[in-house]
Parts: C-alpha cells; sequence; structure tokens
C-alpha cells in the first residue's frame, strides 16, 4: 500500500511541553511582533514592522509635546489616570507603549493585516473614551487587548453574515507575510497557512479563543478577561477548536505505511 499522510495531533502551546509539528509553526507565528502580555511564554522580542505602526500612529495618537519625554518612565496606571484627566501627551504614551501589541493582536486572530489599523485605531478611540471606567488603571494593555478582541468578533461576524448572504468574501484569505516570522522555513509557512485556513472556517468565538491561548500564550484567566466570558466557557471553545483542528490538520512530513 502507498503511504498516506498521518493527522497531526494540535497541541496547546505550553512551556515544558515538547513541542508537536504544528505547535513548532505556531512559534514561528509567535516571532512576528513584541509579547502580546506580560504573562506572555517563550516569544522572541521582534521589532514590529515600521512602515505600518508608524501610519497607524499618526492616525490615532495625540499630537506629541515636549512634555510627552518626560512620561515615559511612567507606568501605565499613572498614564492612565493623567489620561482620564485630558493629559493629551499621557494618551500619547500610552498609544506608543501599546500600538504594536494591539496591530499583532488583531493580525493574529484576523489571519491579515488587512484593515488591522482600522480595526486598532477605532480600539485606542474607544479605550481612550472610557479610560475613567477602567477599575485597575495597572491592567490597560490587558483591557485593551479586550477591546481589540471585541473589534475583531464583530468584524469577523459582519464578514461571515455577508458571506453568508452572497454579499461579501466568507473569509479573508491568509496573509502569511503578516503571519510568519521571516526566518520561517517553507515547511511551517505552509503549516500556518493550513491553520489558519482550518481557523477561518469555526465560528469567531471558538477561533479566537483558541488562538488567544494557544498562539498567544494567554494564561486561560486572561483569555476569558479579553473574550468576556466565564473561564467554562472559554475552556469549551478552546477545546472545540483543538478537537476540530486535531481532526482536521495534516501533517505531510509523518507517514505511515498503512497495513
Amino acid at each position: 500500500m502507498s503511504p498516506r499522510p498521518q493527522r497531526a495531533r494540535l497541541r496547546l502551546v505550553e512551556p515544558a511541553a515538547p513541542a508537536a509539528p504544528a505547535a513548532e509553526a505556531l512559534e514561528d507565528v509567535g516571532a512576528v511582533g513584541p509579547a502580546s502580555a506580560p504573562e506572555d511564554r517563550g516569544r522572541r522580542d521582534v521589532q514590529p514592522g515600521g512602515a505600518r505602526a508608524e501610519g497607524s500612529r499618526r492616525s490615532v495618537a495625540p499630537a506629541s509635546g515636549e512634555r510627552g519625554a518626560g512620561l515615559t518612565e511612567l507606568p501605565d496606571a499613572q498614564l492612565v489616570i493623567l489620561g482620564a484627566r485630558g493629559d493629551v501627551s499621557a494618551l500619547e504614551q500610552l498609544y506608543r507603549r501599546h500600538a504594536a501589541f494591539a496591530i499583532h493582536l488583531a493580525t493574529r486572530i484576523e489571519g491579515s493585516a488587512r484593515d488591522v489599523e482600522d480595526i486598532v485605531h477605532d480600539a485606542f478611540l474607544r479605550a481612550f473614551e472610557r479610560l475613567g471606567d477602567l477599575v485597575d488603571p495597572a491592567a490597560f494593555r490587558a483591557w485593551l487587548g479586550s477591546i481589540v478582541v471585541h473589534k475583531v468578533r464583530s468584524r469577523m461576524r459582519r464578514a461571515r453574515l455577508l458571506g453568508l448572504l452572497g454579499m461579501g468574501k466568507s473569509s479573508e484569505p491568509v496573509d502569511l507575510d503578516a503571519l510568519a516570522s521571516p526566518a520561517a522555513s517553507p515547511h511551517a509557512r505552509a503549516q500556518i497557512a493550513q491553520i489558519y485556513a482550518l481557523l477561518h472556517t469555526l465560528p469567531a468565538d471558538d477561533r479566537i479563543a483558541w488562538i488567544l491561548r494557544s498562539v498567544e500564550g494567554h494564561e486561560l484567566e486572561t483569555v476569558a478577561q479579553m473574550c468576556g466570558c466565564s473561564l467554562a466557557t472559554v475552556k469549551r471553545r478552546i477545546s472545540r477548536a483543538q478537537q476540530f483542528l486535531d481532526g482536521h490538520f495534516v501533517d505531510p512530513t509523518h507517514n505511515e505505511v498503512s497495513p
């Protein structure tokens, strides 16, 4: 009998677990940008794409002033307090500090860089309008992430509806240049493309939860917070996505001979 491709077992990214073939590919996804949150694990620090980040910065960030330079050493908590009081320089510093995180988070969830700048623009505007609602000013980064997730989810659901109605594409093509590390091998890029193609067929909530956990490496509690749901709910979403990927992902490098 001729050999046939073996279905690979996809695993969640864990710090101590040996990497499965697909997990190795997801590490190449994680190498795109800076760590997504303080609890992220095993990420390589790579500078974000300058042109894209600078373009978004011009459209969202307030004009900088001399006083802004004196705010660079302040923690997020103090910047949030100042920003809530109308300090434009504090808002600019918050943007400069977290813009790359927001851009890369949205890109990884979307699987494409298309419209990501608009999503991040809207997320920052929403965050700045509601700074006074943030209970823990030190948690600005995670809170901003939850706003980005909400914006991406809304866009994904709208695109899916338009696709079902025949009024648009059901999903965006996978943008490997935006997802994969420049050092990723052709094989790793092919794996990433397959994973994201499968993820595009999942419900938005399951897809987002799995990416936040498996690609971004967030703790389950943080994933639940960013998704705006309970810990039990986010575990179910991740489990559904995991089972689907386990059943459909095929690694062509692992073959078995049929009896």
